[in-house]
């Protein structure tokens, strides 16, 4: 059991303890020694749900990294491939395989597909001449991995690109299945909101699978109250602007992996999610309470039980030594001049203050060649501040980055144009003052060690995304009709009849379980003013959070970037 799934209202671990039983089951079809060779893509995700001992229980004896050419020597019988359905990888293991036929004696071969079996890349490998070696070729339905208590990612790299750029549906498939496994273990979700047209798809897709398996009825007591499924491109806004949080501001100065992750997993003196103008002194605070306690305790009693509590604050403390650490570090990036330069841009976007012109900071960022990245993130931020901007800005923009950077890069700027982040405004009007105003984007007053409201994340500006889900907990969508017909996408409500005997009483005061899943990707900052909400006394709802990739502004221009040949 991992103690972090199981904090919150929905145990986590149910999930893990599934997906860990079916990866048993498939080993255990392997008899005797094993090598993995891993697609290194997916060590990190499997890292968070089975750990070298269990694979290590069955037989596993040598781990490798999927690459060209010959295997590392191993003593095994058996050698299994657990990759993604990817048609380079088939050419890197037909590779493997032949030249362990070479090497001799004869190996059992095995393929698993994670999270889809695919026939274009088991056509590949028999023209390769490689697909009859294998005994075994199944799937393995990973399609939701639990990385918190209230957090669950597909790790799909690719959904945003495939889904707006490509037109492939198969991250929104995916993400259906997802949502259907979550059903048979904790129930069926009665109300289904969702908001963008990729949502209403995935919706249409498990109503189309729950009429497939009309036979057998879910017997379980419903966990979630409702769902809530959100496009990304409702609110591309978000992962543009410099995340403020704790967790956000490490993965946008150093980028979160799975592993760093289980580091940062809730602990009970992070889950403010400190704001970096005040999270020195939080961190300083946490760790003079541990020697205030042993002062506090006066009676034997009161001292043994102080002393019962040892191992887990010497741990606390060893902890604490970690974040103090991350801490400085970011510190001293936060407070550059640079920094501040860069936020003070983009707090006057998103505020509204001279959206329609070019701006100077980002002129001289792109006349000293900073990063190209930081740029197309900023000109993408004032883009979409804008509803657009001016063709002439625009046309501006586009030609100083071709000439500083490389006109390589003019099939990027394609695919944020098609991806809606950097596009001509249309019709003359800018409708992002509305939607700013009727939602209450941006606050003036905000309360940054004690904060009031969701805004604090960004240090005035509040999600849109989140801001659509604290709305439709209270009052419901039907006070924002005029701004959700402005945002993309068709919005809807869905209603799934339960059984009798399965509708849920609620008790006075009891919160309501959202389930609000980003299709498209989600940052932290946004998962830390979704944990803001569900602790709030009066707030009335609890959120489990679920999306396509765990992202940051910086990963998400990257990978709808034109890589050059």
């Amino acid at each position: 059991m991992a103690a972090h799934l199981s904090y919150g209202r929905v145990n986590l671990n149910v999930l893990r303890e599934a997906v860990r039983r079916e990866l048993r089951e498939f080993l255990d079809k392997c008899a005797g020694s094993k090598a993995i060779v891993w697609d290194e893509y997916l060590t990190g995700p499997f890292g968070l749900i089975a750990q070298y001992s269990l694979l290590k229980e069955h037989e596993v004896e040598k781990m490798f990294t999927l690459k060209g050419s010959r295997l590392p020597a191993a003593d095994v019988k058996n050698i299994i491939f657990f990759v993604r359905p990817r048609l380079e990888l088939m050419d890197i293991i037909a590779e493997n395989v032949l030249s362990e036929d070479r090497r001799g004696p004869a190996r059992d071969f095995h393929l698993l597909f994670v999270p889809r079996r695919s026939l274009l890349c088991e056509q590949r490998l028999k023209d390769l001449g490689v697909l009859g070696s294998f005994i075994h070729r199944e799937e393995y339905s990973l399609d939701l991995i639990p990385f918190d208590g209230d957090l669950l990612s597909m790790e799909s790299e690719g959904a945003f690109k495939e889904c707006y750029l490509e037109g492939d549906q198969t991250s929104l498939y995916h993400a259906a299945k997802g949502l259907m496994t979550l059903q048979a273990l904790y129930g069926t979700i009665p109300q289904i909101f969702g908001k963008g047209e990729c949502a209403r798809q995935v919706a249409n897709m498990m109503i189309r699978m729950k009429r497939e398996f009309t036979g057998s009825q879910n017997s379980i007591f419903p966990v979630f109250d409702n769902l809530l499924l959100l496009d990304r491109n409702v609110d591309l806004l978000t992962p543009l602007a410099t995340q403020l949080t704790y967790e956000g501001l490490i993965d946008e100065i150093y980028g979160i992996q799975n592993k760093l992750h289980q580091l940062l997993c809730h602990q009970q003196f992070m889950r403010a999610c400190w704001v970096f103008q005040g999270n020195i002194n939080c961190i300083g605070l946490a760790g003079a309470e541990v020697g205030e306690e042993r002062h506090n305790a006066k009676t034997v009693g009161e001292i043994k039980q102080f002393v019962s509590q040892l191992p887990h604050m010497q741990a606390a403390r060893g902890s604490l030594a970690n974040h103090t650490s991350i801490a400085e570090l970011i510190k001293d990036v936060t407070t550059s001049e640079d920094f501040f330069d860069k936020l003070t841009v983009e707090q006057e976007f998103m505020s509204g203050i001279d959206t329609d012109k070019v701006n100077n900071y980002i002129e001289d960022c792109i006349a000293q060649k900073h990063p190209l990245i930081k740029v197309l993130r900023l000109v993408c931020l004032q883009s979409v501040c804008n509803s657009g901007l001016k063709q002439k800005v625009l046309d501006y923009y586009k030609r100083e980055i071709l000439q500083t950077y490389g006109y390589e890069h003019i099939l990027t700027l394609h695919n944020l144009e098609k991806a809606g982040l950097l596009r001509p405004q249309t019709g003359g009007r800018n409708n992002y003052p509305t939607i700013r105003k009727t939602l209450r984007l941006w606050m003036d007053d905000v309360n940054e060690q004690n904060p009031t409201d969701i805004s604090y994340v960004y240090s005035g500006y509040a999600p849109l995304s989140v801001r659509l889900a604290q709305l439709l907990s209270r009052p419901g969508w039907r006070s924002i009709e005029e701004v959700l017909r402005i945002l993309p996408g068709p919005h809807f409500e869905e209603r799934q009849p339960l059984p009798t005997g399965l509708q849920k009483k609620r008790q006075p005061g009891e919160n309501r379980v959202t389930l609000i899943f980003f299709l498209g990707g989600v940052t932290f900052a946004e998962i830390a003013a979704l944990r803001f909400l569900s602790q709030l006394e009066d707030g009335g709802t609890e959120y489990v959070i679920a999306t396509t990739k765990l992202m940051n502004g910086s990963s998400w221009i990257e990978a709808l970037m034109e890589k050059p040949c």
